[in-house]
């Protein structure tokens, strides 16, 4: 397993040659990937913001979200395998939070697999809490979503 230098990762937005890295992660990650389609539509949208974890150029996680008014919605957290436990998405997560506080967001919504202890640990670690379920959300496999909120202020 390559040794990773925390020292040398940088968080930045999302650009054109992030995309082929992140779609490889999402293929890896998600029964249901997103397209490099799909994500360079998100590179285009005035609503998105995409927070990229690099290491000296190489794509090691990413975040995404929406951002409406004064709230973010996340889209999708993702860590490639190979980057796993060594806190790439507790990276990601504090400057998306950051971020949300300078701009003023008042609230941070996600939704993740009711299965998904190991994501719901990371989030109730930065403060989300529990607000709910949304049945059958997530089709492949067919499983409910634990919605989950946080007031970055």
């Amino acid at each position: 397993m390559k040794q990773r230098n925390k020292t040398l990762w940088q968080v930045e937005e999302l650009r054109e040659e992030h995309i082929p890295p992140i779609a490889a992660i999402e293929r890896a990650c998600f029964t249901d990937p997103w397209s490099e389609s799909a994500l360079r539509d998100e590179l285009n949208s005035p609503l998105a913001r995409y927070f990229v974890c690099t290491e000296n150029g190489e794509v090691l996680g990413y975040i995404g979200t929406r951002m409406v008014l004064d709230e973010c919605q996340v889209a999708n957290v993702a860590v490639s395998p190979a980057c796993r436990r060594e806190g790439v998405a507790s990276f990601l997560m504090e400057a998306m939070l950051g971020f949300c506080r300078r701009e003023g967001m008042n609230l941070v919504t996600l939704e993740v697999r009711v299965s998904n202890s190991a994501a719901q640990a990371l989030y109730e670690k930065f403060g989300f809490q529990k607000t709910g379920i949304r049945p059958g959300y997530y089709r492949s496999p067919p499983e409910d979503a634990l919605l989950m909120a946080l007031k970055p202020a």
